[in-house]
C-alpha cells in the first residue's frame, strides 16, 4: 500500500520512525560540528603536555578539516554505490575508534594522526547524513522541516563545543575533548542500525581512480591555500598551493563534465534554484564561522572572560539558528523561498553591520544582539539546503550532499581566513581586538548583503519548496 493511500493509523509507526531516524543523523552532525572547535580549548593542556614545535601545533589543527575536505568527494561516491547507511555506521565506527585511540597518543605525531582519521569519519558521515535525509523524508515540505533542523543542530554545534570543551576541561584532562566523541558513536551505531534504511543509487557515478585523485588533491590544496594566505599573506607555499588547486580543480571540473554518470554530477549547478541555495549555504558558513572565532577571541582576550564563560557568551548565536531554523520552511511557504533565502542574508548582514556602528569600545549586550540577528539570518541556511537536496534527483543525492557541504567546509575555511586577516590589521591585543570586530562587521556585512542581492537575482522568483522536486 502506497503512503497515498495509507490510512493515518498505517502512518504513524513509519512516520515516528523517520523523525527518529532523523534524531540519529542530528545528533551525529553535532559531535562532528563540535569536534571543529572544541580542539580550540584544549590546545594550551595538549602543548604544555606533548610540547608540540611550532609546524606540529599547525598540523593538529589543520590536518581535520584538511583531510575532511580531500575525502568528501570519494565518501560520497563510495557512499552512493555501496550504500548510505553502511557508510554513515562506517564512519561513526571511525570516529568512535580514533576518539578513543586518543588514550595512547603522548607525541604530537600521534595526536595528528588521530586528527587525520577524526577527518576520515566526518567526510564519511557528513554527506551520508544529507543523503539519508533526502532518502527518508519523500515529502517536500516534511523534508524541508528535517533539513531546518538539520541546519539548526549544525549552528548550535558550533556553538556548543567550547561550552562543552570548557566544562570537560576544568575537570579533567585535554584527552577528555576527544573521549566525549565515543559514547555518543556508540550509541549512534547501534540506532542507524535500528531506525535508518539502507539507501543507494540506482545510478551511481563510474569509480574513476584519476578524479578521485584530482578531487583530494584539490580540495586539499584549496583549504590549505586559504589558510596560509590568511594567516601569511602571498608567500611562497601559499602560491604553489593555489596552483596546484587551480589545475587539479580544472582538470576535476573537466573529468566531471565529461562523463556520462561523473562521480560528482557537477551540471546540478545549472539549476538557478540550486544554485542560490549552494552560494547561500557558503555565504553562511563565512559569517558564522569568522565571527564566532573572533567573538570568542574577543572576549577571552579583550573581556577576561574564562573558557566556559566565553562559550556560554556565543548562544546568542545559536538560540537564533534554533529559532530561525525549524520554522524557516513554514515561513518560506508563506512568503517564497526567494524571499526567505535572501531576506535571511539582510538579517545576517544587519547582524554583522551592527558591529561597525556600535560605540567603542565595544560592549557584550550589543555583541550578543549581533550575534542573535546572525543566528536568526541562519533561516536562510535551513532553506538553501532543502533547495539544494530538492534539487537533485535521488540517485544524485551523493553529488548534492557533497556539493553542499563542500560549500560549508569552504565557507568556514574563507571566513577564517579573510575575516580574520582583516582583524589582524588592527592587531588582536586586548585593547585593539574592538577595533578589529568593529571593521569584521563592515567587510562582512557589506559582502553579505552583496551575496543576498546575487541570491535574489538567481534564485527563481516562483521557487517553491513544496515544488521543487525531480
Amino acid at each position: 500500500m502506497t503512503a497515498a493511500t495509507s490510512t493515518p493509523r498505517e502512518q504513524t509507526p513509519a512516520t515516528r520512525r523517520r523523525w527518529a531516524g532523523l534524531a540519529v543523523l542530528s545528533a551525529s552532525l553535532l559531535v562532528v560540528v563540535m569536534d571543529m572547535t572544541v580542539l580550540n580549548l584544549a590546545l594550551p593542556d595538549m602543548s604544555a603536555d606533548l610540547r608540540p614545535g611550532p609546524v606540529e601545533l599547525l598540523w593538529i589543527v589543520d590536518v581535520y578539516p584538511l583531510v575532511l575536505a580531500g575525502l568528501l568527494v570519494a565518501a560520497g561516491s563510495l557512499g552512493d554505490r555501496w550504500g548510505r547507511r553502511r557508510m554513515l555506521v562506517g564512519g561513526f565506527t571511525v570516529f568512535g575508534l580514533a576518539s578513543l585511540v586518543v588514550l595512547v597518543a603522548d607525541t604530537a605525531g600521534e595526536v595528528i594522526a588521530v586528527r587525520a582519521l577524526l577527518g576520515v569519519g566526518g567526510a564519511m558521515i557528513m554527506p551520508s547524513t544529507l543523503s539519508l535525509i533526502r532518502t527518508l523524508f519523500s515529502d517536500p515540505r516534511e523534508r524541508a522541516t528535517a533539513l531546518g533542523v538539520w541546519g539548526s543542530v549544525a549552528a548550535v554545534g558550533s556553538a556548543l563545543g567550547p561550552i562543552v570543551g570548557g566544562a570537560l576541561l576544568e575537570r579533567f584532562s585535554w584527552h577528555s575533548a576527544f573521549l566525549f566523541n565515543v559514547p555518543v558513536m556508540v550509541v549512534a551505531v547501534v540506532a542507524a542500525l535500528v531506525l535508518l534504511p539502507e539507501s543507494r543509487s540506482a545510478r551511481p557515478g563510474r569509480l574513476d581512480v584519476a578524479t578521485l585523485v584530482l578531487s583530494m588533491l584539490g580540495m586539499v590544496a584549496l583549504v590549505h591555500a586559504i589558510k596560509q594566505l590568511g594567516k601569511d599573506g602571498p608567500d611562497t607555499e601559499a602560491v604553489v598551493a593555489t596552483v596546484v588547486a587551480v589545475v587539479a580543480l580544472t582538470l576535476f571540473v573537466r573529468r566531471c563534465l565529461a562523463a556520462a554518470e561523473p562521480m560528482l554530477e557537477l551540471r546540478l549547478f545549472r539549476g538557478r534554484a540550486f544554485s542560490a541555495g549552494m552560494l547561500t549555504a557558503l555565504v553562511s558558513s563565512f559569517a558564522m564561522a569568522g565571527l564566532l572565532l573572533l567573538v570568542a577571541q574577543w572576549l577571552q582576550l579583550s573581556q577576561a572572560y574564562e573558557p566556559f564563560d566565553a562559550g556560554v557568551a556565543l548562544l546568542p548565536m545559536a538560540a537564533g539558528g534554533i529559532l530561525a531554523g525549524p520554522f524557516a520552511p513554514a515561513l518560506a511557504a508563506r512568503i517564497g523561498a526567494r524571499t526567505v533565502l535572501a531576506g535571511g542574508l539582510v538579517v545576517g548582514s544587519a547582524g554583522l553591520l551592527l558591529l561597525a556602528v556600535l560605540p567603542q569600545p565595544l560592549a557584550y549586550p550589543g555583541v550578543a544582539v549581533a550575534l542573535s540577528l546572525v543566528g536568526l539570518g541562519l533561516a536562510s541556511l535551513a532553506v538553501a539546503s532543502a533547495v539544494i537536496m530538492a534539487g537533485a534527483p535521488l540517485d544524485q543525492a551523493g553529488s548534492a550532499a557533497v556539493l553542499e557541504e563542500s560549500s560549508y567546509e569552504i565557507g568556514a575555511v574563507l571566513g577564517v581566513a579573510i575575516l580574520g586577516s582583516i582583524a589582524t590589521t588592527a592587531g588582536l591585543g586586548a585593547a585593539t581586538l574592538s577595533e578589529a570586530l568593529a571593521r569584521v562587521g563592515l567587510a562582512g556585512g557589506l559582502a553579505m548583503l552583496a551575496i543576498a542581492g546575487l541570491v535574489a537575482l538567481l534564485a527563481p522568483r516562483e521557487l517553491d519548496l513544496a515544488a521543487v522536486e525531480h
